[in-house]
């Protein structure tokens, strides 16, 4: 009888719980809070992306024509040479940057400034040009498929000759340091390079360049902060001629 008994309560209670159920109180978060999250989520897996993997550059200068046009906004993969140092060094798969790439890395004299320049000589490597030919470790290199030379004249390596000029068509021999990278532009005659300022150390380069995802062939800023009024009638402007300015035939070509 004692069961008996104890089983009817148990099932009366049941019973009226089921009747009066129990609010449990659900904590819910603010509308403000839910869009910090997220845009926290979003800036840091954008910031990794930014720092590993692609960045966005543009071209705001003719030393890489015609492989790279003023205008030109590019993905750049940093994710193919990985970092240098650091703990991630030993994870992050990564090959060595090779002869012919084109490398985005931190100038040598600002360091605050991408630059962007074709890969020409290797830890070791002797560089030299004689008359506006290239050499290579004594090997003439054939760079007429993305090399273009715009000033006819040569200028000698004479005293007489103002060295920027002497140094322009008639270079080294130079021995590139150990952990160092040698960088030319293909607008030979236009560009300021590894000539001028020499070698990049290794731990300056950031990444390849590898797709243009938009051209625009209209106004482009020379990379310099012009103050927030400039800024802005610049931004007014490409937005204005976008569809007229864009070079559609450019759009994600892969850059080589």
């Amino acid at each position: 009888m004692s069961d008996a008994k104890n089983r009817d309560e148990q099932s009366k209670k049941r019973e009226s719980s089921a009747e009066n159920p129990v609010e449990v109180p659900v904590r819910r978060r603010s509308v403000i809070r839910e869009y910090f999250e997220a845009l926290l989520i979003a800036g840091i897996f954008l910031g990794f992306s930014n720092t590993f993997l692609v960045k966005t550059f543009y071209i705001p200068s003719g030393s890489m024509k015609q492989t790279l046009l003023i205008g030109d906004h590019l993905f750049v993969n940093r994710f193919i040479y990985g970092p240098a140092a650091g703990p991630l060094a030993d994870l992050l798969p990564a090959r060595e940057p090779e002869r012919g790439d084109i490398v985005i890395f931190r100038s040598v004299q600002t360091p605050q400034t991408d630059l962007v320049k074709r890969l020409i000589g290797l830890p070791g490597d002797r560089i030299e040009v004689v008359d506006k030919v290239l050499y290579v470790n004594g090997q003439q290199v054939d760079d007429s498929s993305y090399t273009q030379h715009v000033d006819p004249r040569v200028f000698p390596d004479r005293p007489f000759v103002k060295a920027d000029a002497r140094r322009r068509d008639n270079f080294g021999p130079y021995e590139v340091p150990e952990d160092h990278y040698f960088f030319l532009g293909d607008n030979r005659d236009e560009s300021y390079d590894s000539r001028f300022w020499g070698a990049v150390p290794r731990h300056y380069v950031k990444g390849r360049a590898w797709m243009i995802y938009w051209s625009n062939g209209g106004p482009t800023p020379d990379g310099e902060w012009p103050g927030w009024k400039e800024r802005l009638a610049q931004i007014s402007q490409t937005a204005i001629g976008f569809f007229s300015n864009t070079r559609w035939g450019r759009t994600f070509q892969v850059v080589r």
